[in-house]
């Protein structure tokens, strides 16, 4: 005899599955949740239920069980909160570190971070300009050698128009 499903499954509608719904979250993602190692990216979606993509890169999380592990109790602790959480797009970054954090650990902070993401997207903070200027240095290459400028050789030179100039 089958079991009856439950539905707190996580299948295909709960999930991010191409570049494009991934992309929608990069570009435009006003709901935030972090911690050292990990980082939760959301905006909120139409379907009237959560969907969850994962990127844990392996320039962060080296070994292959390790990402495993992360994924799974991802995975688990979603599907586990699917019910409570608002009808978010979230897409959850591993950042270094995280690969060192044990199973219990690694429960403890998404759970964590998926109350903290949910607070935030049914309380939104107001929008004051903050977050949309670009960083100083954004789209600029590194300099590459040679001496940094320091505050005194990048001002120009004193141009004053007093009567002491000849």
């Amino acid at each position: 005899m089958q079991c009856p499903r439950s539905d707190f499954a996580f299948a295909k509608p709960l999930r991010l599955l191409n570049a494009a719904q991934y992309r929608a979250v990069f570009d435009s993602a006003p709901v935030r949740a972090a911690q050292p190692q990990f980082l939760i990216l959301a905006r909120p979606n139409d379907l009237g239920h959560p969907r969850l993509g994962l990127v844990i890169a392996k320039k962060h999380v080296r070994n292959a069980c390790d990402r495993n592990l992360i994924k799974r109790i991802a995975r688990e602790t979603f599907r586990l909160q699917q019910h409570q959480l608002f009808a978010l797009d979230a897409v959850v970054l591993a950042r270094s570190g995280a690969g060192e954090l044990d199973s219990a650990a690694l429960a403890k902070v998404f759970n964590k971070l998926w109350r903290k993401l949910d607070q935030r997207a049914r309380n939104p903070q107001p929008d004051n300009g903050q977050n949309n200027k670009p960083r100083a240095n954004q789209g600029r290459k590194p300099r590459r050698g040679g001496k940094s400028r320091t505050s005194a050789q990048a001002q120009p030179p004193n141009t004053s128009t007093s009567g002491d100039q000849q």
